[in-house]
């Protein structure tokens, strides 16, 4: 075993570790709603409540299980597939959102309410928040060490070579899913810089609203550039490592959290609840988290598909030409 086998050993033990903690805390918020002992979030009836946090359980419990699988000697016999879009989702969520999480907990920021999207208790202490934060945060960087270490032993030939190495073909038309990301992209960076089109609440805009918006906006950006680089093979002396990389977090980011927003954002729109509400118009918010889950999964599929085989994580034999 060589130093990127221990440290990937040890970070994702590390993960799983980290996540174990917000695990416990949903399991107690769902039995303590359920029997009464604890009030629900704001904004959201017994049922939502319920729902929402089993959601975050399974999630939870899928994050500790992907990392353990890449460490475990079953890790290494289980479809690479399956295991790859579930790493592929955990990254996306959390990778990207780092430097924000980091920043968040020095500064005691609280990523708050139902109004930013958050599934925060009612009156969540403080030291559990911080268990929150620290497994957020644990588990992000135990991904973003472990997955690579885990690829590097299941597909050795990953991310070999350079662009120009692959025959990608050039196409004169961009591909949408790139044009759809850098567009969704641009929204969020234009609510991050201070525009108002499109907010229908501005009283609802906070520190943290606009620094998550400046963050996904930006990632937006880097998975369409990075797609575009994989699929037209340019620039052609730039390592695959690179754009595969950036692809592959930035397009997870699209996919992963505007999935999660986008259930949110119908359920605020149908219930219409009093005490909860988004600074974005609903229904372009709505609008917004659908382009992304279907670019974020278009940017996967290319550039899984644009890899020659032996190097993708999920290798193909055709390169398309979008």
């Amino acid at each position: 075993m060589d130093r990127w086998d221990r440290a990937g050993r040890v970070a994702a033990y590390g993960a799983a570790l980290a996540l174990t903690p917000y695990l416990l805390i949903k399991v107690s918020w769902v039995v303590g709603s359920l029997l009464g002992l604890l009030p629900v979030g704001t904004g959201f009836g017994k049922a939502g409540w319920v729902v929402l946090n089993s959601a975050t359980i399974g999630m939870a419990g899928i994050g500790i299980a992907v990392a353990l699988a890449l460490v475990q000697p079953w890790g290494m016999r289980i479809p690479g597939a399956p295991l790859a879009f579930c790493a592929w989702v955990g990254t996306g969520f959390l990778v990207p959102v780092l430097p924000y999480a980091v920043v968040s907990s020095l500064l005691g920021s609280a990523d708050g309410d139902p109004k930013s999207g958050s599934d925060a208790g009612p009156s969540m202490p403080g030291w559990e928040a911080a268990l929150v934060q620290t497994g957020f945060v644990g588990m992000g960087l135990g991904l973003a060490i472990a997955l690579p270490a885990y690829m590097r032993r299941r597909w050795p030939g990953a991310f070999v070579g350079r662009l120009g190495d692959g025959g990608e073909c050039s196409p004169r038309a961009l591909p949408w899913m790139t044009v759809v990301g850098a567009s969704v992209g641009l929204v969020w960076l234009y609510w991050a810089a201070g525009g108002t089109a499109g907010v229908a609440h501005r009283g609802e805009r906070d520190l943290a609203w606009y620094a998550l918006s400046g963050v996904f906006g930006l990632w937006a950006f880097v998975a369409s550039l990075a797609t575009l680089a994989a699929v037209r093979g340019r620039p052609a002396r730039v390592p695959r490592w690179g754009p595969v990389v950036f692809g592959w977090l930035g397009s997870g980011s699209l996919f992963a959290w505007s999935g999660w927003k986008l259930p949110f954002t119908l359920y605020l729109m149908v219930a219409q609840p009093a005490d909860a509400a988004l600074p974005e118009d609903l229904a372009l918010a709505a609008c917004l988290h659908l382009a992304a889950v279907g670019a974020g999964a278009a940017m996967l599929r290319t550039l899984v598909r644009t890899g020659r085989p032996g190097r993708a994580a999920v290798p193909s034999p055709t390169a398309p030409c979008v």
